[in-house]
């Protein structure tokens, strides 16, 4: 009887599993060619301004200075972010440092916080801060945990057996660090890295809240103060080629090197290095850099609540830039979550070499800074589609670019713990394509949506500069709120917008630092 039934069942799914590949496949076509949208807006850009006047925009001497500027940011903060990452992390997983779980729960926390609110905090401790130093040194303690938090995994992955034998070969402690553990960092290290650099790339807040000048400062100066479109668009073009060129630089480093290590046995936990009077002298590398990326928002914040008094809290104003935020997270997080759903299906049931250029289209689309995104739809919607022009639906499509891959790693791990048989059975049974995968893999693979969801809408709860240039007029979020009365001087009034996007932001940084632990069953 059970030949029988196989045998049933096989000319079924030979029907409908085609049928539903299909169906994905060109869901997921669809979705990464809106995606590529603002790529193909940034070569339309330079097509369409002519060889003669694109020359003069972008060879001009405030390209130049931008340019410089940009290069120095990414040189100096990029470095000082791994130091000081790998030097944290080190002491947190493979030292006995007093407190190490706490502290690595605080070398994470910095997340919670915007990159402009970091900014603001530290104007609002020494007003006079501008500049590149600042620029600097704000950037490092609001970005160094996309650093630490891949090493600090890694480290706890990493098979001590490789050390034991480099120095049963007369290596000193400093030598095997830099030839066993550093080369075994360097895909957590490159990643880290590359995130960090498309950040400084991408910040708005951050920058123009210190008065630094960047493309990105520049590109909205010009979109707001002139309008002038060709000049933004030429900038435009530029931030890409640099985003492009980070791109290449990890890809060139991170190298096509094999990390596995093949052999028998499991991998033993490491030895906790004993740091003896050296302990509480080592205590000050994570208690100065809490106090800087922690102390200083949590000081300032605090300052301006007790000094504004019960003024500050105006509930109808804060009650509606709470539920507009809310809303536009819910939407644009199931938005991004259900754009994510057919190529998260196609990496884990069709691993084939399309299904992988369409990931990478993905991420080379998210990769675009958000005022290149909002320039490129704002720029559509103007001049083809002037409907849909400050809409609910175009600032939800550029969240759906810019935060795409965030639900894409979350459902796409769910989905791989789903036994690909049930959306066989479902097929054999007469459902279609879409509603066998509804009624199987996307009900069960539900909480990694979930965390998916969680995930791109707190992003979308701290984005500012794509909800400054597309929101629908009369939408306020907490960011737009926040922006709005830094930029009146009134950072009393800021303050409560600043304490919510922190709160809200805390479980996503608490879920981050959990996985991160669970990975090596801590």
């Amino acid at each position: 009887m059970s030949s029988i039934a196989d045998t049933s069942v096989l000319p079924a799914q030979r029907r409908r599993l085609p049928a539903a590949s299909s169906w994905t496949m060109t869901t997921a076509v669809s979705v990464a060619l809106l995606a590529l949208m603002p790529l193909g807006f940034v070569l339309w850009a330079t097509v369409a301004t002519g060889w003669e006047t694109a020359q003069q925009l972008i060879f001009r001497s405030r390209v130049g200075e931008l340019m410089i500027n940009t290069i120095l940011l990414v040189v100096f903060t990029i470095p000082i972010c791994t130091l000081l990452s790998v030097a944290l992390a080190w002491l947190t997983e493979r030292s006995d440092l007093p407190g190490a779980r706490l502290w690595s729960w605080l070398c994470v926390a910095p997340l919670a916080v915007p990159a402009f609110v970091h900014s603001y905090a530290w104007v609002g401790l020494w007003p006079g801060i501008h500049g590149l130093g600042a620029g600097i040194a704000i950037s490092v303690v609001a970005y160094f945990p996309f650093v630490y938090l891949p090493v600090s995994a890694a480290f706890r992955l990493l098979d001590p057996a490789l050390e034991d034998q480099a120095a049963s070969l007369g290596l000193a402690p400093l030598a095997v660090f830099r030839r066993v553990v550093l080369p075994q960092l360097r895909l957590a290290l490159c990643g880290g890295a590359l995130l960090i650099g498309l950040h400084l790339l991408a910040e708005y807040g951050l920058y123009a809240m210190i008065r630094f000048d960047t493309f990105t400062t520049a590109i909205i100066d010009q979109f707001q103060s002139t309008y002038n479109g060709v000049a933004a668009y030429m900038l435009a073009v530029v931030l890409v080629v640099c985003c492009f060129v980070l791109l290449g630089l990890e890809a060139a480093v991170r190298g096509r090197r094999r990390y596995a290590r093949l052999g028998p046995g499991v991998a033993r936990q490491a030895k906790v290095a004993r740091l003896g009077r050296w302990a509480y002298p080592c205590l000050l590398l994570p208690l100065v850099t809490s106090a800087f990326s922690l102390g200083i928002p949590a000081f300032t914040l605090g300052r301006w609540l007790v000094g504004g008094g019960t003024s500050i809290w105006r509930m109808d104003e804060i009650g509606l830039a709470l539920s507009q935020t809310l809303v536009i997270c819910l939407v644009g997080g199931l938005a991004t979550t259900t754009a994510a759903v057919p190529i998260a299906w196609l990496s884990v049931r069709r691993p084939t070499r399309a299904s992988r250029l369409l990931e990478a289209c993905y991420y080379l689309a998210s990769s675009m800074p958000g005022v290149v995104v909002a320039l490129a739809l704002v720029t559509i919607t103007v001049r083809l589609l002037l409907p849909l022009y400050q809409t609910l639906a175009t600032i939800v499509l550029a969240y759906v670019i810019m935060f795409l891959p965030r639900a894409l790693v979350s459902l796409r791990a769910s989905i791989a713990q789903v036994p690909m048989e049930l959306e066989q059975a479902a097929a054999s049974l007469g459902r279609s394509p879409a509603n066998a995968l509804w009624s199987t893999t996307v009900r069960l693979a539900a909480p990694g949506a979930a965390a998916g969801v969680a995930l791109a809408s707190l992003g979308i709860m701290n984005e500012l500069t794509a909800t400054q240039m597309l929101a629908p007029n009369g939408t306020r979020t907490l960011a737009m709120a926040f922006w709005a009365l830094t930029g009146e001087i009134d950072y009393a009034g800021a303050a409560p917008y600043a304490v919510l996007m922190v709160l809200f932001s805390l479980p996503l940084t608490w879920l981050l630092h959990h996985q991160s632990k669970k990975i090596a069953g801590r």
